[in-house]
């Protein structure tokens, strides 16, 4: 495709009216309440007002679903820091640090940073997805079982990054993660594997209502057992942006997670889940101050929120592209497109051209109604922090149990909810890691089932893992990825106990 500047202008001409200005910022709104609440993904959101679409003009009802899509991505953030429940699964990342800053009274400044991040990564996202799309696509071609197999080995050489303090705990929680994910159908034969006989079992566990009660329910319980002894968060509200210091600090990681949850993104298949914990996990291994990441480091949460973002542009390439969603938004976007008459793949940049155009332009433009609308919102949202315990636990409890039961409408889902949030609590009091767990459940079926594919290709022979440049690229990287990891963990606990020894002296003294 050559580019065509004058297509272009025009392009944002026919998308810069009122009329399509007020779709996409109605579609940003509705995206970031449907984001904000546990267990409404961005992928639910866009499928139940899709219907809204019907009988409206293509530009028109895209650019409300592109709306929907940035901001259901953003939304996720809101309850993860506030409320430690990931309202979207790729904001299950941005819980590790964002929920540790609103705990120390930051909450607006990492309300203020997640936004920064999501419009930053966003609009990267969008850029690349102008002017690069057809060779991005091309590159995504090319995966095959290998190719995804190597992916999902190098997202899971993250898990030693989200270790914590104990390697061994977050190893131990990550192989937990890959035997739970085991349960359900067999991923060649079709055969029911460890389900009991229970039909609710047969998809494995249920990715929603797990990740809600790993994460929110487990704070419930933690928050009862110490009722009466919590004190009342304080949260500066006085930012709508990050300040130029911590833009500074975050810029090296901005950068680099744009272009990692933009290239995952395009992978049909992958997702803001995984491109989220891989530009998590690199960060940390990156950073100066490994040390800090757990504890509400600004940078971590910076690059979760940038990758999963950036992630939208990335998974809208392959879309448009070759047909080929690039995640589940983007598969339920092909219905929608379908509905308007107009099918995404090769033809389309040929038949259709002004409209391929209008969907970049809109899509650009929902970043910069996310950041206004994220802004004019930041003091209504960083405000729940400050409500009494008494009062925000049980609405918590109630709001989980609603958002794993509205999923599938079934009451097996709640139970999942409670018994996950028990497994979260113990694992809490003794200090096992839970992001490995959520973790293993993403990428356990991806590595296993391409696994099997790329063995049943090659007759039993394993060397096919290493016959391919993608694949073996993604191997070298996670083997560097380990050992740059385990490095660091090793001067994270050598700097750790430096300080505890210069602490026990002073009390000493």
């Amino acid at each position: 495709m050559e580019f065509n500047w004058g297509l272009m202008f025009s392009s944002y001409a026919a998308v810069f009216t009122p009329g399509i200005l007020f779709m996409i910022c109605v579609g940003t709104t509705a995206g970031i309440v449907i984001g904000a609440l546990p267990g409404l993904t961005a992928t639910m959101g866009v499928a139940l007002l899709v219907p809204l679409t019907f009988g409206r003009p293509p530009l028109e009802s895209l650019s409300m679903l592109m709306g929907i899509y940035c901001g259901a991505m953003y939304g996720g953030a809101i309850s993860a820091i506030l409320i430690r429940t990931p309202g979207t699964p790729a904001a299950a990342a941005t819980v590790m640090e964002g929920y540790p800053m609103a705990k120390r009274g930051e909450a607006g400044r990492a309300m203020a940073m997640a936004l920064f991040a999501s419009f930053f990564g966003g609009v990267v996202g969008a850029v690349i997805m102008t002017f690069a799309s057809p060779f991005i696509s091309s590159i995504a071609l090319e995966f095959g079982p290998v190719e995804y197999f190597a992916l999902a080995i190098f997202g899971l050489s993250v898990i030693i990054s989200i270790s914590g303090r104990s390697l061994i705990k977050g190893m131990m929680a990550g192989f937990f993660g890959l035997l739970i994910s085991a349960i359900g159908f067999d991923p060649i034969s079709g055969f029911p594997r460890f389900t009991f006989g229970m039909v609710e079992m047969m998809e494995g566990p249920p990715f929603i209502p797990t990740l809600i009660g790993l994460f929110a329910v487990s704070e419930v319980f933690n928050e009862v057992q110490k009722s009466g002894v919590t004190q009342q968060v304080k949260a500066k509200l006085d930012q709508y942006l990050p300040s130029w210091q911590d833009i500074k600090y975050c810029f090296r990681e901005l950068c680099r997670s744009s272009i990692i949850g933009t290239v995952i993104g395009a992978i049909p298949g992958a997702g803001g889940d995984i491109a989220a914990f891989i530009s998590y996990g690199e960060a940390k291994r990156a950073s100066k101050n490994p040390e800090r990441y757990g504890h509400g480091e600004i940078e971590g949460l910076a690059a979760s929120e940038c990758a999963n973002n950036s992630c939208s542009g990335g998974a809208m390439i392959p879309l448009l592209s070759l047909g080929v969603p690039g995640d589940a938004v983007t598969a339920v976007l092909l219905g929608a497109f379908v509905i308007q008459g107009l099918q995404p793949g090769p033809m389309l940049y040929k038949e259709h051209i002004d409209i391929v155009y209008q969907i970049f332009a809109s899509m650009m433009l929902a970043q910069f109604a996310m950041q206004f609308i994220g802004m004019a919102g930041i003091q209504l949202f960083a405000r729940v922090i400050m409500v009494d315990r008494a009062i925000l636990t049980p609405a918590i409890f109630v709001l989980s149990v609603v958002g794993a039961f509205a999923m599938r409408s079934n009451i097996f889902d709640v139970y999942t909810t409670l018994a996950f949030g028990i497994l979260g609590y113990v694992m809490t009091r003794y200090d096992y890691p839970l992001s490995p767990i959520l973790l293993a459940l993403i990428l356990g079926p991806m590595a296993e089932a391409n696994l099997r594919r790329a063995m049943v290709i090659s007759g039993g022979d394993p060397s096919i893992l290493v016959s391919r440049p993608i694949a073996i690229g993604l191997m070298v990287l996670a083997v560097i990825s380990l050992i740059l990891s385990i490095r660091g963990h090793q001067k994270v606990e050598a700097r750790m106990a430096e300080m505890e020894a210069q602490f026990e002296k002073a009390v000493a003294d």
